[in-house]
């Protein structure tokens, strides 16, 4: 059986909406990920992912390549 979680993080450095889609995408594709949704005026995102296949710290990295500061809250 799968482990999955569900999990918020607070984003910095995002100032418009190609911003939030940026780092949307950049967590989607990371593999394990179910669904990220990010949302830009609260400044965080929701990640939806199977802890068997990714760590927290392979996400907050595809936050930090995209260009912006992620942080589990």
């Amino acid at each position: 059986m799968r482990n999955r979680n569900e999990k918020n993080m607070q984003i910095s450095g995002m100032n418009c909406a190609h911003c939030a889609a940026k780092v949307e995408k950049a967590l989607s594709e990371v593999p394990g990920v179910k669904k990220a949704k990010v949302d830009l005026k609260k400044a965080r995102g929701t990640v939806k992912f199977d802890e068997s296949q990714v760590t927290e710290t392979a996400l907050v990295n595809a936050v930090t390549e995209a260009g912006y500061q992620g942080v589990f809250e």
